[in-house]
């Protein structure tokens, strides 16, 4: 659902990338995507598994996020303050998502949303990820996972890794948060495979306490996007520096000094009230 390509994504840079998928009603689609992230030599597949059915995200429509995008009093305001921001996205390169385009769907804002919308399968079982390794030789990776059972499932079928997520909390309310069930999963694939984490992550301290609740790396994503709109490549560059060296600052102070070795010890549990 980028704006770029894939193949846009591997002329632009020399190391190997990864791609994100989701499983559509339409598999020949996906088969296609597969075959050109094979094409394209990305080192690793990540199959979102919790956007089967959309989430209500009421503050999107009430804030005119929407395909194509809506103007309100609100957002024309934020674009009036931003004119150097504004005439760069009005005359830049891509305005629609570029995998979507090569494979001849609809071009028009409006209806590639509709088509968007009416193609993510609730149907989706365990089958489906054993279509996905067979048509995927390389690194498998499942994102979107919060319950113990389903990660014993997908180390049974041979995953690489899974990343505990809840989606930004955007899909469901009352979902647990991802570093309260983060214990329970790493204990129930017991190494089978690798275990990440996602859910705002923002500082070098989140970091630390996943890594000590047993997530073996974690996935970022205001953290880069925000340095990115704001001061570009540099800034996503000085992001990275931040987290790393609050990361740094953490890890000392909690008298460690290899990452390796940082457990649940380091972390103290509040008494429930």
């Amino acid at each position: 659902m980028s704006i770029c390509s894939i193949e846009d994504v591997h002329q632009a840079v020399p190391q190997p990338f990864w791609f994100q998928v989701y499983l559509m009603r339409d598999r020949s689609f996906n088969q296609e995507l597969i075959a050109r992230a094979r094409a394209a030599q990305c080192s690793a597949l990540m199959l979102t598994v919790d956007l089967q059915v959309q989430g209500l995200r009421r503050r999107d429509p009430k804030n005119g996020l929407s395909i194509p995008p809506r103007l309100t009093l609100r957002n024309a305001f934020d674009i009036a303050t931003k004119p150097a921001w504004a005439l760069r996205v009005l005359f830049g390169k891509r305005h629609t998502f570029g995998n979507l385009a090569r494979l001849g769907r609809p071009d028009g804002l409006s209806t590639l949303s509709e088509w968007i919308a009416s193609q993510f399968d609730p149907a989706v079982t365990w089958q489906d990820i054993e279509w996905i390794r067979s048509l995927w030789p390389g690194k498998l990776i499942i994102k979107g996972i919060l319950e113990a059972e389903d990660a014993r499932m997908a180390a049974a079928q041979g995953v690489d890794a899974i990343v505990v997520s809840n989606h930004g909390g955007r899909q469901l309310d009352g979902a647990p948060s991802s570093i309260s069930v983060l214990p329970e999963i790493v204990d129930a694939v017991q190494g089978r495979c690798e275990v990440w984490f996602d859910g705002g992550v923002q500082s070098g301290q989140d970091m630390l306490r996943a890594l000590a609740l047993g997530a073996q790396g974690c996935l970022i994503g205001k953290s880069f996007l925000y340095a990115l709109a704001a001061m570009g490549g540099p800034g996503v560059t000085l992001a990275l520096k931040l987290l790393r060296k609050e990361l740094e600052v953490t890890l000392a102070l909690t008298g460690c000094t290899d990452i390796r070795q940082v457990d649940a010890s380091i972390l103290r549990h509040s008494p429930i009230l």
